[in-house]
């Protein structure tokens, strides 16, 4: 009877251990604000589609535009991201301000002013050119 009980015991503290740990490691995970690459992808996301909105010489590639933010989802979900989490993150407002506040200094450290289709159109084209994640949205018309 003793060594059932013994068993017993050990499973269920086992049991118990597991749980906490995972209780821990979920806890441990950062907001998806603080994530770098993810937030890093939705700012080139956003700022693209802003090029392409401002700037009358440049579009989006939107296929291409969706299916890197498909991507970007797949990765935070393998990152332990729920889809509620990752709604979340993409419908805040506080997140969406944040992101546009790093874009405009994104396009001021350019040089350019956020505020003029023309330098989103400079920027646009000069994304393109570079061949960069922003460019690789973009398609000048």
């Amino acid at each position: 009877m003793h060594l059932k009980t013994s068993v017993f015991t050990g499973v269920f503290a086992g049991a118990v251990l597991a749980t906490v740990m995972t209780v821990s490691a979920a806890a441990a995970k950062p907001a998806l604000k603080d994530v770098k690459e993810i937030d890093d992808k939705m700012l080139q996301v956003g700022l693209a589609l802003e090029i392409s909105e401002q700037c009358s010489q440049i579009s989006a590639r939107k296929v291409k535009g969706i299916s890197f933010l498909w991507s970007v989802k797949s990765r935070a979900n393998t990152l332990g991201y729920s889809d509620d989490e990752i709604n979340a993150y993409r419908k805040s407002k506080a997140n969406k301000a944040r992101i546009r506040a790093r874009a405009v200094t994104y396009v001021k450290s350019k040089g350019l002013d956020p505020k003029s289709a023309a330098d989103l159109c400079t920027l646009g084209k000069a994304e393109i050119a570079n061949g960069s994640v922003i460019g690789s949205l973009l398609r000048a018309k």
